[in-house]
């Protein structure tokens, strides 16, 4: 008996991972934080990507943090630099998506970056982004960089990642991720 009993606990220790791959919702908002002083950093590399996947047109969504960003943009202690919403496939390896913003300018982006993403018990984030001032050639003049991450992220919950003057909002859940049911309070009573 004792043995079914460790049986059932390690099982439900373990499904929650198993079942979790699959397809995930991802919204993101990079921001400059207007009150810390901007830090320049080494170029942004020419592998930028780092040898991720760009995101494609059709796996881009609609935008559900709109409220959000517009809030932000209405203080003057934020400017929404990045805005994008996805779908990319996750699991318990990292899944990695490049990111660009604006005209593409010999491989390079005002806005460019990659995230990963990987399922545990928790989701992991990792963001390198950087914001680059580009000359009329195309040549990188200068470069902001943001590099974060989280190994602790709930599935559907609004993450802050703080990079100093660059700052990221974050949110990742299961595609089709349905809301827990409100239960009646006549029920809990009995």
């Amino acid at each position: 008996m004792r043995a079914i009993h460790c049986l059932t606990l390690l099982l439900a220790l373990v499904a929650p991972a198993a079942f979790a791959e699959g397809p995930y919702q991802v919204e993101m908002l990079l921001l400059r934080q207007n009150e810390v002083p901007a830090v320049t950093s080494p170029f942004a590399p020419e592998d930028w990507s780092a040898g991720a996947p760009r995101l494609e047109k059709v796996a881009e969504r609609p935008l559900a943090l709109a409220d959000e960003a517009t809030r932000l943009e209405a203080t003057p202690g934020y400017t929404v630099l990045l805005h994008k919403a996805w779908q990319q496939q996750v699991g318990d390896g990292p899944s990695r998506i490049a990111l660009g913003a604006g005209s593409e300018q010999f491989g390079h982006f005002p806005i460019e970056g990659n995230l990963s993403i990987t399922e545990g018990r928790f989701i992991a984030i990792e963001a390198n982004f950087w914001v680059n001032q580009l000359d009329g050639n195309g040549s990188v003049l200068q470069s902001e960089q943001f590099k974060q991450s989280n190994s602790t992220v709930k599935a559907g919950q609004l993450t802050f990642l703080d990079g100093g003057h660059l700052a990221m909002l974050i949110k990742v859940a299961p595609a089709g991720m349905r809301k827990v049911p409100v239960m009646d309070p006549e029920m809990m009573e009995q």
